[in-house]
């Protein structure tokens, strides 16, 4: 199996098509925002290091990323191919990678920033872990899972998710260019979810 890398701003829908993709190819979905997570969640010292860039709508320093992702692709369950979500973010990091993993294929999911402002500001989570929309929940913010108020993330305020996309134009687009320049690049217009996977699918197979 191949080497991915997910290209796409934040919100693009990058995390729902990796978890589809090492469904059906039985590869690890490695994601450095779930890694993140987990340490800001345990409140480790790289956690708190983390969030205090994450609530701002900034990126983590490039070092902290690149040692975490290091680890995580020398464990036994990636040696037969994996994908990569959220990283690389910059060049800097996708210079880093190049010198230890040769990536196969990177897929640039495209979506209207429009569209992801509205789903990403109107994304509502629970402390269960449960994730919904305001469409769907329609005013009634009561989580379908356990009872409880859900709650809008720092990160997906309005302004944080319009300081992300900023970010993202800024630091993350210019990957495009790198990995089109490395002959791996394939763009995926995103569309639904199973018509998007689709897509990812014919990619991988050729």
């Amino acid at each position: 199996m191949k080497n991915i890398v997910l290209l796409g701003a934040p919100g693009a829908g990058k995390g729902t098509q990796a978890a589809l993709i090492a469904k059906e190819y039985n590869i690890p979905h490695i994601s450095t925002g779930d890694i993140l997570r987990r340490n800001i969640k345990e409140q480790t010292e790289l956690g708190k290091l983390a969030k205090s860039y994450i609530d701002k709508g900034a990126l983590v320093p490039d070092e902290v990323v690149i040692d975490i992702v290091k680890d995580r692709l020398s464990e036994s369950d990636a040696q037969n191919g994996y994908i990569l979500d959220g990283f690389p973010r910059t060049i800097a990091q996708a210079e880093a990678l190049s010198k230890v993993a040769k990536i196969d294929i990177a897929l640039n999911i495209i979506v209207p920033f429009e569209t992801i402002i509205e789903r990403l500001s109107g994304r509502r989570v629970c402390i269960c872990g449960e994730t919904s929309h305001v469409n769907v929940l329609k005013g009634n913010e009561t989580c379908p899972k356990c009872g409880q108020k859900m709650f809008i993330r720092d990160d997906d305020k309005p302004e944080t998710v319009k300081n992300r996309l900023d970010v993202y134009e800024k630091q993350t687009a210019p990957l495009i260019g790198f990995y089109e320049k490395a002959g791996v690049l394939v763009d995926i217009n995103a569309t639904s979810v199973e018509d998007t996977f689709e897509a990812v699918k014919e990619a991988l197979n050729k």
